[in-house]
């Protein structure tokens, strides 16, 4: 098994202002706006070096996506950050009118989202977010691992054509990914080769699952560990290619089993090659206060659960 290492705990969403620092710099053609949070979106440096190309909208999210929407004719590349839950539910019947069905190239960011945004609760923790983006069609849905991942995302959307979701964190969390590795849109990285199940895993579940694999690995059960950061395009390739050797699959998201990952992977299945699949994700439920630790553990979204998932689909197979 190859050994990842925690290379310093950093928050997802302060890769996203880096990321949007080196933007600044590199294209003229970047701007930002944001929904009164720039603080909580890491928008400070930006919004310093290039005031010109940051737009405060103020608690107007519906606005702020019309406005992003307007500013991709002139040919600039609008990134738009607030919390995932007023970035995509408080907004949705205007990015499927001005972003996605008009085809327009607009950057929908959105920190803090799933459980671990933590005590302030379920009315902001959107567990739904990944099934309402990827549902519009030609949106790209992104959900990266760590900071260096993040980092590397936003970068890359600056160079994708297109409307696109990003989903970040608010928590500090294991930077584990290397900092010089390519991020490819709709392109898995297979983070461990195993024999006996297939671990697909996004966003904070990835380092769960490599933990979970090092738990297996004791037991003598060898899992293959993939990291899905496009959730669409899906790669599904990498995923049948991996299905073909394990014979069965689970699948970890911060994220309601509905509409998320696990069913992604579950059609790649059916239209395929149908294997027993266990969903590591929220069942059907609404979040609660409390800390991202004492969420993540109550609601099986932790490397225990994941270890639990692949006990009981090998006993499927």
């Amino acid at each position: 098994m190859k050994k990842y290492t925690n290379t310093g705990s950093k928050d997802t969403r302060s890769g996203f202002g880096a990321g949007m620092t080196e933007l600044g710099q590199k294209n003229e053609n970047v701007v930002a706006l944001c929904a009164d949070l720039i603080g909580s979106l890491k928008f400070d440096d930006f919004k310093k070096n290039h005031p010109e190309r940051f737009f405060q909208i103020g608690i107007a999210e519906a606005n702020m996506i019309g406005i992003a929407a307007g500013l991709t004719i002139g040919g600039k590349i609008p990134f738009t950050g607030t919390f995932a839950n007023f970035s995509t539910g408080r907004v949705y019947d205007q990015i499927r009118q001005s972003v996605a069905y008009s085809d327009k190239n607009v950057k929908i960011c959105a920190s803090h989202a799933g459980l671990t945004l933590g005590e302030d609760g379920a009315t902001h923790q959107i567990l739904e977010d990944i099934g309402l983006m990827k549902m519009l069609p030609g949106m790209t849905v992104i959900n990266t691992c760590d900071y260096n991942q993040t980092k590397a995302a936003t970068l890359a959307l600056a160079d994708h054509h297109g409307p696109a979701y990003l989903r970040f964190g608010r928590p500090v969390v294991a930077n584990f990914t290397p900092a010089d590795e390519p991020f490819v849109i709709g392109k898995a990285i297979l983070l461990n080769e195993g024999s006996d199940v297939t671990i697909v895993a996004t966003g904070h579940l990835v380092w769960e699952a490599l933990i979970a694999a090092e738990a297996l690995e004791a037991k003598g059960i060898s899992a293959e560990v993939i990291n899905i950061h496009t959730i669409k395009p899906l790669d599904e390739e990498a995923i049948l290619k991996s299905l073909a050797k394990t014979k069965c699959v689970v699948t970890a998201e911060e994220h309601n089993i509905l509409g998320g990952l696990g069913e992604s992977v579950s059609r790649v299945l059916a239209l395929n090659n149908p294997a027993p699949q266990e969903f590591v994700a929220v069942n059907d439920s609404f979040g609660e206060s409390g800390t991202p630790e004492q969420l993540m553990e109550k609601y099986k979204l932790n490397n225990q659960a994941i270890v639990e998932a692949v006990e009981r689909v090998i006993k499927r197979k």
